[in-house]
């Protein structure tokens, strides 16, 4: 079972990598589509925190990485003036606080 959740983890990692860095080829190759903006690269992060999450370990260091990357991405994604929605900036704010709050509780957390 161990091992299935890892090969898991690597394919969705590396579907994670792949909309983040070719979203256009991803989805051709997927969907028959084009894929493009900041949805597609959010699900990318997305699924490397699933990843890591699932990977053997704290699952709360999947849900540090999607909230830590969702901060800075969306922060590079505001400051570029490329979108900027109503609640960009609260929904930056958000995610940087439960960076914050997950690396606390990581920290505080115990090994067994």
């Amino acid at each position: 079972m161990k091992g299935l959740l890892v090969f898991t983890a690597i394919i969705e990692a590396a579907t994670g990598v792949a909309l983040i860095l070719v979203p256009s080829l991803v989805g051709q190759l997927l969907l028959g589509i084009e894929l493009t903006g900041v949805i597609v690269r959010i699900a990318g992060i997305a699924l490397i925190a699933l990843a890591v999450a699932c990977w053997p370990g704290s699952p709360l260091f999947g849900m540090l990485i999607y909230n830590a990357a969702v901060t800075v991405y969306l922060t590079y994604v505001g400051i570029s003036g490329n979108s900027s929605g109503v609640l960009l900036w609260p929904v930056v704010i958000l995610h940087g606080v439960m960076t914050v709050l997950l690396i606390r509780a990581m920290t505080r957390e115990t090994p067994h």
